[in-house]
């Protein structure tokens, strides 16, 4: 009898770590961008630790109709960030490479995904 009831609670405990959730990939490091504050002048931003290969919309641009596009991406992550020139990660795309890829003023975005470098 104990043999079953323990042989149970094994599999039990079992199941349960292979239906916890697992916990979501994260790139290291920061993702600096800049956008036109509400005076008008550039205002320095950072994603800190910016989730893994899910799109990321910037808030602060994310409605063309309304702003102006950031620009002056750094990206100082340990994972390739794919900068998209619209929101939801459309448009045209450049990759930066981890730890030192940056772009100028004229890189215009709106979308960043990050990804693994192959």
């Amino acid at each position: 009898m104990r043999l079953r009831h323990a042989a149970g609670a094994a599999f039990g405990a079992v199941t349960l770590l292979l239906t916890m959730p697992t916990s979501a990939s994260a790139a290291t490091g920061e993702f600096q961008y800049t956008v036109s504050g509400l005076d008008g002048r550039p205002l320095r931003l950072v994603l800190e630790n910016p989730p893994s290969g899910e799109c990321i919309t910037l808030p602060e641009v994310a409605d063309p109709g309304a702003s102006s596009p950031a620009h002056s991406p750094r990206n100082r992550t340990d994972e390739v960030a794919l900068v998209f020139t619209e929101p939801d990660c459309t448009g045209r795309e450049f990759a930066l490479r981890p730890r030192t890829g940056y772009g100028s003023e004229r890189l215009e975005l709106r979308s960043v995904v990050f990804v693994r470098p192959e």
